[in-house]
């Protein structure tokens, strides 16, 4: 059985990149219908005020440390975190792996047109992959249902939700159990990421764990967000 380890009462898969790929394509392989959620400090900080985010990251199969200031915080108190493993990183092997395997992924999420050239990419980069379907994100809540019948119609492998977090989070506790697919994870902005209308943080940046920071000066408008950040290290080392 996986170790966990809790950051301010959300626990927390100590696994490595690899580790975490390899867990996420057993999903694939066994008929799972399994959950991968990536938090952040962001999304950890939210579950402190919103027990139904703390209990969902708590429920998911596979919960990863997507965001610096959780591997600082695992360092600091000893808490044996392994490393960083970025959601994008996850989803871009899992693309991968669905590629060579000839496996099939629906894609939900981002704006009006954005997932379909996100899908036209990923097919260029992976050829054998099959893409089953998509949506997009702007959805109503009255469109759920007919969502749900979209994807069990084509009955994908992965299903991809990019609807921001916990926005994806909340959804995809609501319906997985409806969904018939062997992994649904979600992706933040992961998507746009495929469909090249977003661009990642150079290598170096990622590497030194200040891809947070590459985003802030590219979207100023992000500076009232990254505020969490300082507030969930003293909360954090404090707990």
């Amino acid at each position: 059985m996986r170790k966990k380890v809790k950051i301010l009462n959300v626990a927390i898969d100590t696994v490595s990149r690899e580790e975490a790929l390899k867990i996420a394509i057993g999903y694939i392989e066994n008929q799972s219908n399994k959950r991968i959620y990536t938090p952040n400090p962001e999304i950890v900080m939210i579950a402190q005020t919103d027990g139904n985010v703390m209990r969902l990251l708590n429920e998911g199969d596979l919960v990863v440390p997507d965001g610096i200031g959780l591997i600082i915080v695992s360092r600091i108190k000893k808490l044996e975190l392994k490393e960083r493993v970025a959601g994008a990183d996850l989803a871009d092997n899992i693309l991968k792996f669905c590629g060579k395997e000839k496996k099939s992924i629906f894609i939900l999420g981002s704006k009006p047109g954005v997932a379909e050239i996100a899908c036209e990419k990923i097919k260029e980069i992976h050829p054998d992959i099959i893409i089953a379907g998509y949506f997009h994100g702007y959805f109503k809540e009255t469109e759920d249902e007919a969502i749900i019948e979209k994807i069990n119609n084509v009955n994908p492998d992965v299903v991809l939700v990019g609807l921001g977090a916990p926005k994806q989070e909340i959804w995809i506790d609501k319906y997985y159990k409806r969904i018939n697919c062997k992994l649904i994870m979600g992706v933040g902005g992961g998507i746009d990421i495929c469909a090249g209308t977003s661009k990642r943080a150079p290598i170096a940046f990622q590497n030194l764990g200040l891809e947070w920071f590459y985003r802030l000066v590219k979207e100023p408008w992000r500076l009232k967000r990254m505020l969490v950040l300082p507030k969930f290290l003293i909360k954090a080392l404090r707990s």
